[in-house]
Order: structure tokens, then C-alpha cells, then sequence
């Protein structure tokens, strides 16, 4: 999340009076994140999420939107979009795409422990089988062809070891995505950001995952190892933690277990998980926007969990 398009108070009122949501209390920007501009928003009925998308179309927001609002009639803890009287819930803020989310409750854990890591498995595990019966479909718009539109933009800035580890890395996933192997992976729409700052907890309970702006039909191998990638290493080194690791995936085939297929590709989609972000990061961090709010993820974490998912490859 963050701030690159200033919204006005008579601009958010306006939103709240068609929506039939009270008048506004507090408007406030959110800094974090780096793909859409954020805001707190609270009315004299409830607290949101003011959305505004800088980069999605209109086009391509329903996807993301109703895919919420499906999970959220699931009974999945996520953000529901709100909607005016003619049930649309996609708008015109300043010029930009807007949605208006109800705002979840809870902190994001950002130190998980084995228990968070149980909570979040489960909660995944039933997010994919809930989201199998929705029906619009729109594929992972940062999945291997957005890499391999985009490492080339980024090699230029790398040093010549990172270039080759980057370089090899690309062929090999492209490899792994002609397999048979491959085709066989169960896929349906996926979160595919499920970070630490991605979910929220009261205690050691979870309260909600949001922050759906990242998704698209793609493998749930995929998905699930985007979290292993986050939830489930040490942060400083990027190498594995084996006891968050099995609790994270033990939690998740209690609901639904890894088929045939899965299992010996999971090595595979762990690297895949660590190029896709330290390619992401390694372009907002060197070709970045302007934003009134923005701060950069440093793009060699994910390289260091690249490296270590190469070394020491998960066996199941």
C-alpha cells in the first residue's frame, strides 16, 4: 500500500453518500506497500479500506473484486468490497479506478511463530477450495511471462553474478513450466502475495488476509509456496525454517493435501516464488514511480532466498 494520487475529503464523502455509508469521520493516507494508493477510511458507519489502482485497468479489477466478494460470501475472512444501490462495485476516484473494502481487524504478525504459521495454512488450504467455484478467470498478471518481459529491464543494473543466477534461474522455470509435470498441477485463482503484512491476527488467532490486488488463476503449488517463501525463513539469512515450514504445510493438507503431482514440483515453485519477488524488486527498486508515500523493498532478500532455495532444496 501507499500514496501516489492525493484523494480530497469531498471526494471520499461523495463516495460514502452513494454508497449510503454514513458521513466521514477520518480520511488518512496509508504508507507501506507499492503497487496501489491507500487509505484508511472511517465513516459515521464502519471503518474501509479507500482503494485507488494505479496500475489495474477497469478492465481487469472485476476479477479481483468479485473474487473478494465470493471468498467473502465463503465465510473467508477477507476484505468485502461495498457496493451502491445498482450493486456496482468498482468507481471513479480523482481520475483513477477506486473500490471501497470493509476494513479488517487485527495487526499483521510480523514475527509468525509455528502456531500463526497453523492459522495461516488452514486458512490458505480453504481460500483455494472456496475460490474453485468462481467463475471469471484472468491469468497471474506477474506470472513467467511478466518475468521474462521484465529481466531484461533489470540485468542492466545487476552485477555480472547476479545476472547469471538470474539469467539460469529464468531458463530453468521456464523449463519446469514446458513439463508435463507442470501441466499436471491442480490451479484455480490464487492470493500469490501472501506476506506477513498480508494477514491479520488477535492473538494467535487470524482474523483476515487481504491485499488481493496480486491475483489470478495460476498453480496453488504456486500460491502455497509464496507464503513457505515469507512465513516459513529467517528473514536476516533467508534460509528455511524446518518447524514454521511443516506446521504452515501440515496445516494446509489437513485440509487439502498435496496431490501426486504436487509434492515432488513443491522445490521447484519455492524457487519460482523467490525469483518472481526478487525480480518485482529488483524493478520497483531501480525503475521506480513517483508517490507521495513509498518506500522500496530491498530487492536482495529475495535473492538470498533464491539462493538458499537453490542450495538446499525441500523434500517431501
Amino acid at each position: 500500500m501507499a500514496v501516489f494520487t492525493i484523494v480530497s475529503e469531498p471526494e471520499a464523502s461523495g463516495l460514502l453518500e452513494r454508497l449510503h455509508l454514513g458521513s466521514l469521520v477520518e480520511l488518512r493516507g496509508i504508507e507501506g506497500g507499492i503497487e496501489n494508493t491507500n487509505y484508511f477510511l472511517t465513516s459515521t458507519q464502519g471503518a474501509y479500506v479507500l482503494t485507488l489502482f494505479e496500475r489495474l485497468t477497469a478492465g481487469q479489477l472485476p476479477f479481483y473484486l468479485h473474487l473478494m466478494k465470493h471468498l467473502a460470501h465463503a465465510g473467508i475472512p477477507v476484505p468485502d468490497p461495498q457496493a451502491d444501490a445498482d450493486g456496482e462495485i468498482l468507481f471513479t476516484i480523482a481520475g483513477k479506478p477506486a473500490a471501497l473494502a470493509t476494513r479488517l481487524q487485527g495487526a499483521s504478525q510480523l514475527a509468525p511463530t509455528a502456531t500463526h504459521c497453523l492459522a495461516l495454512g488452514a486458512t490458505l488450504a480453504r481460500m483455494h477450495l472456496a475460490a474453485e467455484s468462481y467463475e471469471r478467470v484472468q491469468p497471474n498478471l506477474r506470472g513467467l511471462a511478466w518475468w521474462n518481459e521484465t529481466a531484461p529491464q533489470v540485468l542492466p543494473h545487476l552485477e555480472p553474478e547476479q545476472a547469471a543466477l538470474l539469467q539460469s534461474e529464468l531458463a530453468y522455470q521456464n523449463h519446469v513450466a514446458a513439463s508435463p509435470g507442470y501441466a499436471a498441477l491442480p490451479r484455480g485463482p490464487v492470493h500469490a502475495d501472501l506476506f506477513r503484512d498480508n494477514a491479520l491476527f488477535q492473538d494467535d488467532a487470524l482474523t483476515g488476509i487481504f491485499d488481493f490486488y496480486f491475483a489470478g488463476v495460476d498453480t496453488w503449488l504456486f500460491d502455497l509456496a509464496v507464503a513457505l517463501n515469507d512465513w516459513c525463513i529467517d528473514l536476516p539469512t533467508g534460509r528455511h525454517d524446518a518447524a514454521r515450514f511443516d506446521a504452515l504445510l501440515g496445516a494446509y493438507q489437513r485440509v487439502r493435501p498435496l496431490t501426486a503431482h504436487e509434492r515432488p514440483m513443491l522445490a521447484a515453485m519455492l524457487r519460482a516464488s523467490a525469483l518472481r519477488f526478487w525480480i518485482s524488486r529488483l524493478w520497483d527498486f531501480h525503475l521506480p514511480r513517483d508517490a507521495h508515500m513509498l518506500k522500496a523493498h530491498d530487492p536482495t532478500h529475495f535473492e538470498r532466498v533464491l539462493r538458499e532455495r537453490s542450495r538446499h532444496p525441500v523434500r517431501l
